[in-house]
């Protein structure tokens, strides 16, 4: 027996040797494993559990007006933030904040429950812009509320309120929708972002880069101890175009004369806006701040739209602004020549239909310069049926009308310029020739965008050259201001120099001779421009509706300046103003400040509102034909003889 076992001894050595063996080999394997192949992420978890860096939010890059003014800036403002980790019972911090501070618990919990995603040690901002009487609530309930912090960042200022909003736009929270797409990858969930204007399509300058708070916290994550900052970078300054005094002109004269509307000021060559407005507008302010869902809901169910930019995303009908388009068609086409005359009588047949010219009696004999002048319906009639529609639809669309501007501001709409091959896309069916009398005056199917006619304009002011409208000159790029290129796009249209002279002498008769743009015109120079007049609803209805103010037809003035060499062109749109010469004191005051503003001379003001326009005391909307023609100002070159023609009165 005592034999047996010594020849098994050396057996269980032998096993319990490769028994070690394993035990040791498994041990160095889970060594490998946890302090080498898993080293980084016990290091960060480790980390985490005593070091965090919590961000620090940039603030925004301040927006300049083209001469230097303050557009937007920045402020420091408080918040109340939750930090879930250390909130035991969320329900009932959440009931006591909204109970202290007065705020809708719903709001709260909306915010925490778009925060869900994020770190739970990272504060969630529940309420925005606090006062100090909601922060000393707070205070007194420290005690009650672990986890609930004031915490101070940077936040957007609009000093001059609602002036330009539609173009510089406002920030807010970024919402899933946007984190879900591929330009916010970069962009943390609960960071604020540009949502309109300027403010969205440059938010990534305009954002910087948030800085970080290192800190050390105890096991319960509370913070024991800081152990630095990393400074936040501020976003890029940005000049902008426009000319703050054009802009605050523009917004002034729609509030002065009593109309609601947009306005559009270029720079014809280079295509830099110099004033873009929309009335009624909002003020950004309140969404820096952090909107309530009152206040939103009021915006949105506000019958005078005030979040609608008019400027681009309006689509009316242009009247007769449109007769510049035709015109243009007509000369290069070579369908008709500057000297061919066409007799209005009053109103002429075609395609066994009667269409009226605006004036009973008729214009009598018209060429070209005078059919412009005087907005003859007859002289366009006949025209826009020699040229067909799709020749009218070939240059109307070169112009920019029914196309995309290119303005750098998000959610541009697009007009209609009807041609054969739209209608059939459309529809199915083919187009009627007497569908192209309606389009030659600019109705019908016609509808633009008012930056599409100051594109228009520009494009006739320069001579020919399709600019792109912009909105930023230069960007701080650390090191001072760069010059930022003008963006792709703009080209040249081919229009003959003789032709575009021929259509400018048009323009310049309707303010200096016997048009209906007489309150466009400014002493000292020579101011060229077309009214239009566009309806909303059938004659017919017009009756019916006995002077209802929504239903009374859009004005429409455009315009440049000076007419030897302009440097200023544009629109104003006039909402139910009824008549087109009702826009063009806009456009008059909002041209005399740009050239006090070039020449260095005191702004002008305005003077009392014309009887019968909503801003005139004791008056009533009614029906105003144009002041009489004064003595033009001196003429341009190579603009005809000065027309003795009484004026017509005939609005269009």
């Amino acid at each position: 027996m005592i034999a047996e076992e010594r020849l098994n001894l050396p057996l269980r050595l032998r096993v319990l040797q490769w028994s070690l063996a394993a035990v040791f080999l498994v041990l160095a394997i889970a060594f490998w494993y946890f302090q080498v192949a898993r080293h980084q992420q016990f290091l960060e978890m480790a980390e985490n559990n005593h070091q965090r860096a919590l961000p620090l939010q940039a603030p925004r890059g301040v927006l300049f007006d083209r001469r230097g003014a303050v557009l937007v800036e920045n402020r420091y403002a408080f918040n109340i933030s939750i930090v879930r980790e250390q909130v035991s019972d969320l329900a009932r911090t959440t009931r006591l904040v909204a109970q202290l501070t007065g705020t809708p618990i719903e709001s709260i919990s909306e915010a925490l429950e778009r925060s869900k995603r994020l770190p739970t040690y990272r504060p969630t901002v529940v309420i925005r812009n606090v006062t100090e009487a909601q922060i000393a609530a707070v205070a007194a309930h420290r005690l009650e509320l672990p986890g609930v912090i004031v915490e101070k960042t940077p936040t957007r200022r609009y000093p001059s309120e609602s002036m330009a909003a539609h173009l510089i736009g406002y920030v807010g929270e970024v919402t899933d929708a946007q984190l879900a797409r591929p330009e916010y990858r970069e962009i943390p969930g609960g960071a604020i972002v540009g949502q309109a204007g300027v403010e969205q399509t440059y938010n990534p300058l305009l954002m910087g880069s948030d800085g970080a708070r290192h800190v050390v916290v105890n096991s319960r994550g509370r913070e024991i101890d800081v152990l630095g900052e990393e400074e936040p970078v501020e976003g890029r300054r940005l000049q902008l175009t426009i000319d703050a005094d054009v802009q605050r002109a523009a917004e002034e004269a729609f509030r002065h004369y009593g109309f609601r509307g947009a306005a559009i000021a270029l720079a014809p060559r280079s295509g830099e806006v110099l004033a873009l407005s929309s009335l009624p507008a909002y003020d950004p302010n309140a969404f820096a701040a952090g909107i309530g869902r009152a206040e939103w809901n009021g915006l949105l169910t506000d019958p005078l739209r005030p979040l609608n930019n008019r400027a681009i995303q309006g689509r009316y009908s242009p009247g007769s602004t449109f007769k510049i388009a035709v015109a243009v068609a007509g000369l290069q086409e070579h369908v008709i020549t500057p000297d061919t005359r066409i007799f209005c009588g009053g109103g002429a047949s075609f395609y066994g239909r009667f269409f009226k010219c605006h004036k009973a009696g008729g214009h009598g004999s018209v060429a070209m310069r005078e059919a412009i002048e005087k907005s003859c319906n007859v002289y366009f009639y006949t025209l826009g049926n020699i040229l067909g529609v799709d020749r009218i639809h070939k240059w109307a669309t070169a112009l920019g009308l029914g196309e995309m501007s290119g303005i750098d501001l998000p959610h541009e709409t697009r007009g209609i310029i009807p041609s054969t091959a739209w209608k059939k896309q459309r529809t199915g069916e083919k187009w009627y020739a007497g569908e192209t009398i309606s389009v030659s005056i600019g109705q019908g199917q016609v509808s633009v965008t008012p930056i599409s006619l100051a594109v228009m304009m520009a494009s006739v002011a320069n001579g020919g050259t399709r600019i792109v409208p912009h909105l930023v000159r230069a960007v701080d790029n650390g090191k001072g201001w760069e010059q930022l290129p003008a963006p792709e796009g703009q080209h040249e249209l081919g229009m003959e120099p003789a032709n575009v002279d021929v259509v400018r002498e048009g323009l310049w008769m309707v303010v200096n001779g016997a048009g209906t743009g007489g309150r466009g015109r400014i002493v000292g120079y020579d101011v060229g421009g077309k009214t239009g007049t566009a309806q909303v609803i059938s004659n017919q209805g017009k009756a019916r509706a006995k002077g209802d103010r929504d239903l009374r037809d859009h004005g429409w003035f455009v315009f440049f300046a000076p007419a030897k060499n302009p440097t200023i062109a544009g629109v104003v749109f006039a909402e139910h103003s009824e008549h087109g010469f009702n826009a063009a004191p806009i456009a008059k005051f909002m041209m005399e400040t740009w050239f006090a503003k070039e020449e260095g001379r005191p702004l002008p003001t305005l003077g009392p509102p014309p009887a019968g326009t909503p801003g005139a005391a004791g008056t009533t909307v009614v029906a105003q034909r144009p002041a009489p023609p004064r003595t033009p100002a001196a003429p341009v070159a190579a603009t005809p003889s000065t027309p003795t023609h009484a004026s017509t009165g005939g609005a269009r």
